[in-house]
């Protein structure tokens, strides 16, 4: 009876014996967790690198439209998943249309919204536009070198009377003087300096 018993102890202990093999390939949570995390931060910083690439190609399809000119600004916001918002000012509607077209064909993009707007025909915008010019890019102006290339560095966009400087300058003193120049045109109701200075804009 006792060896009967001491079998069945026997029998019994060794059923509540862990398995060392099962322990040892069992992965550790917290290593899982570390594993996750790791990944989910390399993916996060690859969806970034490709929607700032992403960003770049709107931008450069957008300045790069026929017809766009110192009168017109757009601007392309790309969000991760592969959303453009399309924003900004044009004096032809053909522009508008051709930008969101250009976009459209990138390859990323799964959806293009178009929020530009179209600038009412006004011949007194259109003498506000070119006295605008005269004063800032006059060959006695400093700014003159920023009215240069296919793409000027500053956008003149005037709506109603209301005119707003768009761009990227090199000095807070060029912003400054855009100011001054445009305050100075008759004929305009308001002047909204939107100009970025060169330094402060690689920051962003």
């Amino acid at each position: 009876m006792k060896k009967t018993l001491c079998l069945i102890f026997t029998v019994l202990s060794l059923s509540f014996v862990p398995d060392l093999t099962t322990l040892a390939n069992k992965p550790d949570p917290q290593k899982k967790k570390k594993t996750t995390a790791t990944e989910q931060t390399s993916r996060a910083e690859r969806e970034a690198r490709e929607t700032v690439a992403l960003a770049r190609q709107v931008r450069k399809e957008l300045v790069t439209l026929p017809f766009y000119g110192v009168f017109d600004w757009l601007e392309g916001n790309v969000e991760p998943d592969g959303t453009v918002y399309l924003r900004g000012d044009v004096t032809r509607p053909t522009l508008k249309k051709d930008a969101e077209r250009r976009v459209e064909k990138i390859e990323g993009v799964t959806k293009v919204v178009n929020e530009i707007e179209v600038l009412p025909l006004s011949p007194n915008d259109d003498r506000l536009r070119r006295a605008v010019v005269r004063a800032l890019f006059n060959s006695n102006s400093p700014l003159s070198r920023y009215s240069l290339g296919a793409n000027p560095a500053i956008h003149i966009i005037v709506n109603n009377g209301r005119l707003t400087l768009k761009g990227v300058v090199a000095t807070k003193a060029d912003r400054d003087l855009a100011t001054v120049r445009a305050n100075g045109i008759s004929g305009l109701f308001e002047v909204k300096n939107e100009l970025q200075v060169e330094s402060s804009s690689k920051k962003k």
